[in-house]
């Protein structure tokens, strides 16, 4: 199984989410083919209500901590409650370009 399979598996056993992104966006940096290091994670979830953005970010790096100790060196977050992703229109916002040696630019 795929770092990017792995990720969402972990995901949806622990937020049971709504709707769930998760983008590996590795080859818009200077690492290797497949190094599979960069990802971004669109999480929709009831579970975020009445939490801070920290502790959002905190409970995804908690649920994320065996991939992260095992090289997943970047996570691009966005936790939203439904009413925030409907608030938004229901799309991620695109990633910035890299700003430490980018190969795309």
């Amino acid at each position: 199984m795929n770092r990017k399979a792995r990720i969402e598996e972990a995901l949806k056993d622990a937020f049971d989410p709504m709707h769930l992104e998760v983008v590996d966006e590795s080859h818009m940096h200077s690492v290797p083919a497949g190094a599979e290091s960069h990802f971004k994670v669109l999480l929709v979830s009831e579970s975020f209500a009445d939490k801070t953005l920290v502790a959002r970010h905190r409970l995804l790096n908690r649920t994320l901590s065996p991939e992260l100790e095992g090289g997943l060196h970047a996570l691009a977050l966005h936790t939203w409650t439904p009413e925030e992703w409907f608030a938004k229109g229901g799309k991620v916002p695109e990633s910035p370009p890299c700003q430490g040696g980018s190969k795309a630019g």
